[in-house]
């Protein structure tokens, strides 16, 4: 893909619609457009989302050559000492909503922290380049969702502060004034911007 068309088109390696969906839409506020790349069903650990994020972007350009973004978020929970972190994908598979809201039954303090590091590589970079947001809010006692809106992972227990909803009870629009994805993508797309500005 050459430099030109990069400037306005990048994809974006993800088997999640949700997220891409978010996603299109800030970039779409800064008239980047983004494809949806189906990312590799190997789910990459470490022990940052940055780290993380970065090994699946170089992992996914290697596959496809083209100028790519890949995002991985974490739930980090005060009183749970930070947990699941950038486990929270796994965490969510095997136990769910569910499982971490019995976890936490007898807490009181439910602070907690949604981070995502969202990672870019193209042709003329020797490395990712990593853009990170962060959200604090709290884990509500039970799973809140809009009708007909079942939300994705962790957003039905996961209140931000200065709401009164969790992030599954908010259209993509609302969410996206408050989440850490848009916060980074946001990131991402301000440096995008720079890097193409004409000299």
């Amino acid at each position: 893909m050459n430099f030109q068309l990069e400037k306005k088109f990048i994809f974006f390696a993800t088997n999640n619609i949700n997220k891409f969906n978010e996603a299109r839409k800030i970039l779409g506020e800064y008239k980047i457009a983004v494809g949806m790349l189906r990312a590799k069903t190997v789910e990459i650990q470490g022990e940052t989302l940055e780290e993380i994020a970065r090994m699946s972007a170089e992992e996914s350009f290697r596959e496809c050559h083209l100028p790519i973004i890949v995002e991985d978020a974490g739930l980090f929970i005060r009183a749970l000492n930070g947990f699941p972190g950038p486990y929270a994908a796994y965490v969510y598979k095997t136990i769910g909503n569910k499982g971490l809201l019995k976890i936490m039954r007898n807490l009181n303090d439910r602070e907690a922290k949604f981070e995502s590091a969202v990672a870019y590589r193209s042709t003329g970079m020797n490395l990712p380049i990593c853009f990170k947001g962060n959200v604090t809010g709290e884990i509500t006692l039970k799973q809140c969702r809009r009708k007909n809106n079942d939300g994705f992972g962790f957003d039905p227990i996961f209140k931000p502060l200065g709401s009164h909803r969790t992030f599954a009870e908010m259209s993509i629009e609302e969410k996206n004034n408050y989440s850490h994805r848009a916060i980074a993508l946001r990131c991402f797309a301000e440096w995008h911007k720079e890097r193409f500005k004409p000299k």
